[in-house]
């Protein structure tokens, strides 16, 4: 079934809220799926410098000393540790680095996702907990995406947890299911991505990545996913400054969009909009199937 929300800021005021209004639409839809949860969040970017969200199943052991491990490797970075997640940030020309020396100090930590300004935090356990652990609540943003899972087709895992980061400051939230997912992954396979689970979400998120690459924007990038991908979805993307929605052409997947000059919020369902402010002024609409909806602060400016 599964429950994802996303907030994309117009007004920089509720810059500070960002966590914590999050927070509390994602905890709102946790009976929509208890097994895992994760929530991305944008926030403000460093001139020169870009970060990398790893998780460790034994944190006490692989990030002891991480700091000082980097740097006899010769790559300089400061660790930030929130319980089972730390945030390495490195200079941005030192960004590709990251994976490869990873793999030889520390090579049973896994990356959740990097960037300029993206932070992703998921695990197994409820939204309640999953906050609470990294301290979402706290955090300051121009926009994220959360979900919270009931597990289908693969295992209930932190890997199998979305938000899926499959490219530089993006990632994807899913409620739904791929039949062609095995296809495309062989396709993006053979197009040089690599996956770290089997989960079609995982998929969804290549593909869209993939797509940028390739010269689109969020926008144009969802437009032709509407022709290939197959199954039911919704989709909540983010990227470095945008936020995208959309429907696979049939819809059966729950969604709602609220929007006023402050802010766009998306939720499976209507109650994890309600506590959102000026929400009762807000325009309420159901998206349309096979309908892009995308919003991008760079385009606004």
């Amino acid at each position: 079934m599964c429950g994802i929300v996303g907030l994309f800021l117009k007004d920089s005021r509720l810059e500070p809220q960002l966590g914590q209004l999050l927070s509390d639409m994602l905890i709102t839809m946790t009976d929509r799926g208890p097994d895992s949860a994760g929530i991305a969040i944008y926030g403000p970017s460093t001139d020169g410098r870009a970060k990398v969200t790893i998780q460790s199943a034994k944190p006490a052991v692989d990030f002891a000393n991480l700091e000082g491990d980097l740097a006899e490797a010769g790559l300089p970075a400061r660790v930030v540790v929130k319980s089972t997640h730390a945030i390495i940030a490195v200079a941005a020309a030192r960004l590709a680095d990251v994976r490869s020396v990873l793999a030889s100090l520390r090579p049973d930590v896994r990356i959740m996702g990097s960037g300029d300004s993206v932070e992703i935090y998921k695990e197994v356990g409820l939204p309640k907990d999953v906050v609470a652990r990294f301290d979402v609540r706290s955090m300051s943003g121009t926009h994220g995406i959360g979900h919270t899972r009931m597990a289908t087709e693969s295992a209930v895992t932190t890997l199998g947890a979305h938000p899926f980061s499959t490219g530089s400051d993006q990632c994807l939230v899913h409620n739904g299911s791929l039949s062609n997912h095995n296809n495309l992954r062989r396709d993006l396979i053979r197009e040089g991505m690599a996956f770290e689970t089997q989960n079609d979400s995982e998929v969804a998120a290549a593909y869209l990545t993939a797509e940028m690459a390739k010269g689109k924007d969020l926008g144009e990038a969802l437009t032709t996913a509407l022709d290939d991908l197959d199954g039911f979805f919704t989709f909540v993307v983010g990227t470095k400054s945008g936020f995208g929605v959309v429907r696979d052409p049939i819809a059966c997947k729950p969604a709602v969009m609220a929007e006023t000059d402050q802010y766009v919020a998306f939720g499976s369902e209507y109650r994890a909009l309600v506590n959102l402010p000026g929400i009762e002024d807000a325009r309420v609409w159901e998206p349309e199937p096979a309908t892009v909806y995308f919003w991008d602060h760079e385009k606004a400016a």
